[in-house]
């Protein structure tokens, strides 16, 4: 059965719903959780920004981007160990964020990846995109997502 679920959330309102669901299915399983946070890399610079500015924007958004990775990912680890479920926190900066999700999965060898989607509908989609109908596309493992 499935015995690792990877968990990818943002801090959001519907990320509580994916740390929810992932811990009550992990306790019916007697499965261990990877929760996994992917950033996009810091936005493209001004034309015409100093170089020393350039570089401290970049140092900050990965200051924030670490510090935000870190308080969620403790939140949920703090709820999953509460109710005695593995977990594992990690996180990353990537382009894509579906394709970071898929390869997390891949590396810690996660048999299912769990998500939530927003349920925009078709013209919301077309505005903003998928992530989970982009990792559905992309990956092999299974993928429950809630709504």
């Amino acid at each position: 059965m499935f015995r690792h679920l990877l968990v990818p959330i943002d801090g959001s309102e519907l990320s509580e719903r994916a740390i929810e669901g992932s811990i009550q299915l992990a306790e019916q399983l007697g499965a261990s959780i990877t929760g996994f946070v992917a950033e996009p890399f810091a936005p493209l610079p001004t034309p015409g920004a100093a170089p020393a500015l350039l570089r401290q924007e970049a140092v900050d958004h990965d200051a924030i981007t670490e510090a935000h990775a870190h308080e969620i990912l403790a939140r949920f680890e703090a709820r999953a160990r509460a109710r005695g479920v593995p977990f594992v926190g990690r996180h990353t900066q990537a382009p894509r964020v579906d394709h970071a999700i898929i390869a997390e999965a891949e590396a810690q060898g996660c048999d299912m990846i769990v998500m939530v989607t927003h349920g925009r509908g078709a013209f919301g989609e077309f505005l903003f995109g998928s992530q989970s109908k982009a990792v559905l596309s992309g990956s092999k493992l299974p993928l429950l997502v809630l709504h």
